[in-house]
């Protein structure tokens, strides 16, 4: 059920309640399939019966409806995938936080001046002054090469399995697609094993593209594998162009940290001339 805490202001709410309440904020009424979903905002005092929405969602709704720069981040973990965002308004900024095996998400007002803190605690960035240092830097083999890795952690772990069960399943993996050799062979495999998520982050906003109007956007992928520290996704480059991926892309991992993600992070965001030009469009 969707639910509101007027202390922060925060809510709860499923992909058919936002719909819900974004057709009834446009002024429109929802297509009969979200009846339902209907039904529980209004029971839960989100929505009136005549279909007026509570003051305290206004702010929600209507950046949600004409947001200026949208920030999508894909996390994947042993839990499995989790999508969070950020929409970010004129006058207001809303962000969403997903949580593994619920269909709800929390959707809360962030002040704008703490944004990049906001972000930074989605992907829970942390300073890592233990981390282990590595004599490789960087690593690299395929997209092919990393699902095959990926494939096997998952297929090997379970009760009874050990953390070397799962780092020798995963060494075999990467050695049959022959494009590495040691120390990166071994090093990579751990990296996979204490792999602790993989993330994702893109912005986008309304720009030009090839001389035209369009949608511009700066993305970054990072691995945080945990006692190895972090990883920037070098490659495939973000934002990730699908239609030209295949599985002999090459993959690279290059060894960062905290500090220097903090700041891809802020860089993802339009500065003020991209702002304005976006607005005038």
């Amino acid at each position: 059920m969707p639910s509101i805490d007027v202390s922060r202001p925060r809510f709860r709410l499923s992909d058919e309640h936002l719909i819900v309440l974004s057709e009834l904020g446009a002024g429109r009424q929802p297509a009969e399939e979200f009846a339902a979903a209907r039904k529980e905002v209004e029971d839960s005092g989100l929505v009136t019966a005549d279909g007026r929405l509570a003051h305290a969602l206004l702010p929600l709704v209507q950046t949600f409806l004409s947001p200026g720069v949208i920030i999508s981040l894909e996390a994947g973990s042993r839990q499995g995938m989790l999508r969070h965002g950020v929409f970010i308004g004129d006058e207001h900024v809303v962000a969403h936080e997903a949580w593994p095996g619920e269909t709800e998400e929390e959707y809360s007002l962030v002040e704008p001046k703490t944004l990049i803190w906001k972000l930074a605690s989605m992907v829970n960035l942390r300073q890592t002054p233990a981390a282990r240092q590595t004599a490789l830097t960087t690593v690299e083999t395929t997209v092919s090469g990393i699902e095959d890795a990926l494939a096997s952690l998952k297929a090997t772990a379970g009760p009874g399995r050990t953390a070397d069960d799962e780092r020798a399943a995963v060494r075999q993996a990467l050695a049959a697609g022959g494009t590495l050799g040691e120390p990166a062979l071994s090093l990579l495999a751990e990296m996979v094993t204490e792999l602790r998520c993989s993330w994702r982050m893109t912005s986008a906003w309304q720009g030009r593209q090839d001389g035209q109007d369009g949608v511009e956007g700066r993305g970054l992928a990072v691995w945080d594998c945990g006692p190895l520290g972090y990883w920037l996704r070098e490659l495939p480059e973000e934002p990730l162009p699908a239609e030209q991926l295949t599985p002999a892309s090459p993959f690279r991992l290059v060894r960062t940290d905290a500090k220097a993600i903090w700041t891809l992070i802020t860089d993802l965001l339009p500065d003020a001339d991209e702002v304005r030009a976006a607005r005038a469009r």
